[in-house]
């Protein structure tokens, strides 16, 4: 049997005495995408953050190729390969599209550094690559405030993707994205799964329908199913927790 690339097992965290997650065991494989959904509350940014460093858990394992990632930090788990999209999308505005992507790909993560070190030409290829694949390319000298929300959304994937992380933990991506945008979202994210591991935290359901991808549903910190969207749906316990009466 195939290892999970990332699991977490009986995960609990308190705050105070107020449980986000409570034994929580969650399981990824290499190349899968999958889709969190959860009402507010339901622990699903706690979860990323427990993954990611944030927030440590009060009990349990969290383990990335078997590795444990409890104790280190944020930083050193990026390092190893984890990487993760805010709601809201961070860039540098001040910067054009395609200098954001340089930093990204670059070492030194400093525009100064870059005026003094070039970047190898498979950096540049790369960069050109990813803009292009997000469909930017004809943005590439527009400052990255200037854009689109959902063209900011696509650069904050992207300068993620050019830091080739094994694990990709999408929050939010189509907040305030128009129905076009949230369409173009949707397949870009499903271009990703197969070379990196996907998780998708969302509320937008006909976006988690588009991504066609086993969901996790989450209510006050604890698992509550698994499964495909339809099934899922028809889940009593989903519908009282989360969905209402309504099949939409």
């Amino acid at each position: 049997m195939t290892q999970p690339l990332l699991e977490l097992h009986d995960v609990s965290v308190s705050f105070d005495g107020f449980y986000a997650l409570t034994d929580l065991s969650l399981t990824l494989n290499k190349g899968e995408l999958k889709s969190i959904i959860g009402p507010n509350g339901a622990g699903k940014t706690t979860f990323l953050d427990v993954i990611t460093g944030k927030v440590r858990p009060t009990k349990g394992t969290v383990t990335f190729r078997g590795k444990s990632l409890v104790g280190l930090s944020e930083q050193r788990i990026s390092r190893e390969g984890i990487g993760r999209k805010f709601q809201t999308p961070r860039v540098f505005e001040n910067l054009t599209v395609l200098r954001n992507l340089e930093l990204a790909v670059s070492p030194h993560k400093s525009a100064f550094n870059l005026l003094i070190d070039k970047l190898p030409t498979s950096a540049k290829d790369e960069v050109q690559r990813l803009m292009h694949y997000v469909g930017l390319a004809p943005f590439a000298t527009t400052r990255a405030g200037s854009l689109s929300h959902g063209q900011k959304q696509w650069l904050a994937i992207a300068t993620l993707v050019a830091q080739a992380p094994e694990v990709l933990l999408l929050d939010e991506p189509v907040a305030g994205l128009t129905d076009e945008e949230t369409v173009r979202t949707a397949e870009l994210i499903k271009s990703l799964a197969g070379d990196h591991t996907v998780v998708v935290i969302e509320h937008d359901m006909e976006f988690i329908r588009d991504l066609n991808a086993p969901v996790t549903v989450l209510h006050q910190g604890q698992l509550l199913t698994e499964g495909p969207l339809e099934q899922v749906k028809a889940d009593p316990r989903v519908i009282e927790v989360y969905l209402g009466q309504s099949d939409d």
